[in-house]
């Protein structure tokens, strides 16, 4: 047996707590029947631990252990096989047992084999004397060995049901579709969870009223499931606020929706409890014996996610969405790794251009993924997910060293450019950022005023204090920081004049229509004015044409940046860009 495989088993042979426990009347009855069907004087229920054979039941044995070593019944528990042994004087591997040196000669033991497949011992029957064992003798001890692991099961009946609501619980459910997927295979059936609350509602709740608010929306709900269901269903009790059942057999998609949506909709109409939850129910489709068990669970689970975007709070199991959910989770799980991987994370660099000069003043540095099989994933895909989690701190200092690296080599190269760094609204949260920021200027030999911070607006609302003070404190030794997405905000105005920002940029929603009419080019020629007046220079992201280009020449505007000047590109590619543009400048020059 491998390693891996003894252990897991052992785990599953502790976790049931068996091992030196008192003697059971209801596992000897099943022991003396053994011993009575074969005629036999001895017989056991043996359990193989590490390094021993533990005997919970026995009939002709006064002790109540031997070793495992040569012990027949450990090659049960190893192989989950019968094992028939006439006599164990001949044979080569158990001759020399401690069995045979007590005078043992026949052997049969049958498995005790957990649901999950794991060997725990053997139900085995002994003799003085060498015998042969008839068909009906074997398959009558594989079905007391049966007997014996649903008497196991039972006694641990208290795993099986959930104590608050005395439902049976997620293990129970989950063993159930496995039993079901055995006696009725292939079979299109449905499931249905219901998620009792969001984590707000429930926490608001509970904040006021206490735990006796969760007690009470479960204990509440498990009595109204089984009431509708009746004694012919069963409800699960999958999760701390999930209950999950099966429609009935043949139920059809279409018509068990509608019917569900309308039960939904008839109980929150009726119901009289002022604190009661919001119940999303997802619905899912499975094939019996087809689809494994933790899949239907994770199914139904996505499905009553979705439902919280659909007024009915009912939802049914879309793949599509399903799949952006499983994407979503294998960029965050792959991250991690990214950011250990000199190949998969890089920069690129959009230059960013004088409109009076025609020269490029700076360089905007923008975060790319090429993951080995996804390949290229945009940071407006992966950036919010990152956001959420503790990632984003690694993936901002990534991106400074990165970024600030790159900077000191033009600087060394006579290169006199601003570089632009997108900081998350998570950094403004850390009370050190301004200084972690300032070390890795001062790691990288860069001064302050080379270094432009990009922060939107909506990043420094979410926690205004502490972000003004970061930010103040970056401004302060030297730091320009830029109001990124202008426009896009709730409450653009209300906070412009209080930022700390020298740059204000124009989102690029507003570049799209600004050569189709007057409207939109008087939008953008008052947010120009605006920012003029409140000392701010402007820039316009996401400059696309010439006439967009001119436009905003006429309207004053300072910069601007997009794919008419120049697409985000590498290090080495930017460079030769700037090249080429120093050379067109020049021959301008001379021409003029």
């Amino acid at each position: 047996m491998h390693l891996n495989d003894e252990e897991a088993r052992l785990e599953a042979l502790h976790r049931l707590n068996l091992l030196d426990t008192d003697p059971s009347e209801s596992f000897d009855r099943i022991t003396r029947m053994a011993s009575q069907i074969f005629g036999l004087p001895i017989a056991a229920v043996s359990l193989t631990d590490r390094d021993r054979q533990w005997f919970k039941s026995r009939v002709g044995i006064t002790h109540f252990s031997i070793p495992r070593h040569k012990a027949p019944c450990a090659e049960v528990a190893e192989t989950t096989n019968t094992v028939l042994i006439p006599d164990l004087h001949a044979s080569s591997c158990y001759r020399n047992s401690i069995l045979a040196e007590q005078g043992i000669r026949f052997y049969a033991g049958a498995s005790l084999t957990t649901r999950d497949g794991h060997g725990l011992g053997a139900l085995c029957v002994l003799g003085t004397e060498p015998r042969e064992a008839t068909d009906d003798e074997m398959n009558a001890l594989s079905d007391l060995a049966g007997m014996v692991m649903a008497q196991i099961e039972l006694q641990h009946a208290f795993g099986r049901l959930d104590p608050l609501s005395g439902l049976p619980n997620r293990n129970q459910f989950l063993d159930d579709l496995a039993d079901l997927g055995h006696e009725r295979p292939g079979e299109q059936r449905l499931v249905t969870l219901i998620d009792l609350a969001p984590h707000e509602q429930l926490s608001d709740g509970m904040r006021v009223i206490g735990a006796i608010y969760l007690e009470q929306i479960v204990m509440d709900a498990a009595r109204v499931l089984c009431a509708k269901l009746g004694p012919g269903r069963t409800v699960y009790h999958v999760a701390a606020t999930q209950f999950a059942f099966l429609a009935p057999a043949g139920a059809h998609e279409v018509e068990y929706l509608s019917y569900i949506r309308e039960e939904s909709l008839h109980s929150r109409g009726t119901s009289g409890n002022r604190f009661a939850p919001t119940a999303s129910i997802g619905v899912a489709p499975f094939i019996t014996g087809e689809t494994p068990p933790a899949t239907v669970l994770r199914t139904a689970h996505t499905a009553a996610l979705e439902a919280r975007a659909h007024s009915s709070l009912v939802s049914f199991y879309s793949p599509s969405a399903d799949s952006t959910h499983q994407r979503r989770f294998r960029i965050l799980n792959d991250f991690n790794d990214a950011l250990n991987d000199d190949e998969q994370l890089s920069l690129a660099f959009q230059p960013r251009m004088d409109l009076v000069t025609g020269e490029c003043v700076g360089a905007e540095a923008l975060l790319r993924w090429q993951h080995p099989e996804l390949g290229s994933i945009s940071p407006a895909e992966f950036m919010p997910v990152i956001e959420q989690t503790s990632l984003i701190g690694p993936t901002t200092k990534w991106v400074l060293d990165a970024a600030l690296a790159q900077l000191a080599k033009w600087r060394a190269a006579g290169v006199e450019l601003q570089l632009s760094i997108n900081i998350s609204a998570v950094n403004l949260h850390d009370r050190d950022f301004a200084q972690q920021v300032q070390l890795h200027l001062f790691r990288h030999h860069v001064r302050p005023e080379w270094v432009e911070l990009e922060v939107t607006e909506s990043a420094v609302m979410g926690n205004v204090a502490n972000a003004m003070l970061q930010l103040g404190t970056l401004v302060e030794v030297g730091v320009h920081v830029a109001i990124d997405d202008f426009g896009t905000g709730h409450s653009s105005l209300a906070y412009l004049q209080q930022l700390p920002g020298s740059v204000l940029k124009i989102d690029r929603t507003f570049m799209r229509d600004i050569s189709q009419g007057e409207r939109e080019r008087t939008l953008v020629r008052s947010m120009i004015s605006l920012a003029h007046d409140l000392s701010y220079r402007v820039v316009a992201e996401g400059v696309e044409t010439a006439d967009a280009v001119d436009l905003l020449i006429g309207m004053g505007c300072d910069e601007a940046q997009g794919f008419f000047f120049g697409r985000p590109m590498a290090a080495d590619a930017f460079n030769a860009w700037l090249d080429a543009l120093s050379v067109k400048i020049a021959g301008l020059t001379r021409a003029a």
